[in-house]
């Protein structure tokens, strides 16, 4: 079956793109999707969700400080956002101005920082930075935190914290891995003590992830390629759930991509395991995707006609997904990065395209509900207390 770009369209109002985060990151609502089934809660209740035995597994990546504005040698302005780092002192990155700066011209960035325009890469310009020190810190210094362009605002000092994860720490990232900015480390250390493992990856997202999707023929979309490493620790993790009969639960698409790629490379490598250590992936997510790892996702709400969408769709069913957007517009929930949250089971129905055609932990144990929760096929929150109505 093949999908057009118009699939994955939906109407969505200004209001309800989140310019800010709630004062408090489990304060975010959680709309839980299994199947047909939709349920709402708050994020600090999503340890009813797991059991014991389940793996989170967290993307540990570190926003850089990637924006810089600066001036071209004529004195035109320059807008200059780092993709990725190439070694200490030469980086890709995307350059805005009136005019396209041309190889063997220097920006002044930040009134500081004189760069070379080394070459012209695609939609990328290969920048070189001046002197000794290391590129990375040169931003950390230097430049601005990359809020994402539906955010319109500069960023604050408030963003240094709430726009990186409680738990990164690998420098290169130039957008948040959003899904885990809900988790502090309070929630953390509850969901330890409720026999919830963790384990780690990190996925560098570029500033591809913010490009459109132009061709109305999926077919026919390249995806922006983005580096990971799975620890080997993180390999034998999954394997050890796994065993034990535990689920495998992304936290945010990162970790999904990541996951499924290098359960790709183990296919290929014919291990039948995650393969651990460092790669590059530009794989593209669409419904009739057969996942390898994942059994749960906890993620965002996504651009309309978004690559992201059309994951989460695979992932979930392209109907209970329409029907769960639907559901969170029409409840006026928060969008995007520093919107609300879903934790999304993956469709097993059996007449469905996206099924697996493989055994995994959450098809011999489905999502638990305890308490009484659930009932019935929506339970709305009630309006008010504090759940963060609009921007």
């Amino acid at each position: 079956m093949s999908f057009s770009l118009a699939d994955f369209d939906y109407d969505l109002p200004q209001a309800l793109i989140a310019q800010a985060p709630l004062p408090e990151r489990t304060a975010s609502r959680l709309l839980v999707v299994d199947g047909a089934r939709l349920e709402e809660r708050r994020f600090a209740d999503i340890g009813g969700y797991l059991r014991a035995g389940d793996l989170l597994v967290f993307n540990d990546t570190r926003v850089l400080h990637a924006r810089l504005y600066g001036a071209k040698g004529s004195g035109g302005r320059v807008e200059v956002l780092i993709e990725r780092p190439l070694g200490r002192h030469e980086a890709l990155a995307q350059v805005s101005a009136s005019h396209a700066p041309q190889p063997g011209s220097r920006l002044l960035l930040e009134g500081a920082l004189e760069v070379e325009v080394v070459a012209r890469k695609g939609i990328f310009f290969l920048l070189r930075f001046p002197g000794p020190e290391d590129l990375v810190d040169l931003l950390e210094r230097h430049g601005k935190l990359p809020l994402p362009p539906y955010i319109r605002r500069e960023s604050q000092a408030a963003d240094e914290a709430r726009y990186q994860t409680v738990y990164a720490r690998n420098r290169g990232s130039v957008a948040a891995p959003t899904a885990g900015l809900h988790f502090d480390d309070g929630l953390m250390s509850a969901l330890r003590a409720q026999g919830v493992d963790f384990a780690w990856l990190t996925l560098h997202v570029g500033a591809g992830t913010f490009q459109p999707v132009r061709e109305e023929n999926l077919d026919l979309h390249r995806m922006h390629r983005e580096r990971y490493v799975i620890p080997s620790e993180t390999a034998k993790a999954i394997a050890a759930a796994r065993a034990r009969g535990g689920r495998i639960v992304a936290v945010g698409t990162t970790s999904l991509r990541a996951l499924e790629a290098a359960a790709l490379e183990g296919e290929k490598e014919k291990t039948g395991d995650i393969l651990p250590g460092p790669g590059e992936t530009d794989l593209f997510i669409l419904p009739g995707f057969r996942f390898r790892c994942a059994d749960v996702l906890i993620t965002n709400f996504h651009l309309p006609k978004s690559t992201l969408l059309m994951l989460v769709s695979a992932f979930g069913g392209t109907e209970n997904m329409r029907r769960a957007y639907a559901h969170a517009v029409a409840e006026r929930y928060r969008f995007f990065s520093y919107g609300d949250a879903m934790l999304i089971v993956r469709d097993h129905s059996p007449d469905s395209i996206f099924s697996s055609g493989c055994t995994s932990a959450s098809d011999r144990h489905p999502l638990p509900r305890g308490g009484g929760r659930g009932e019935g096929p929506c339970h709305p929150l009630p309006r008010g207390g504090g759940r963060g109505e609009g921007p």
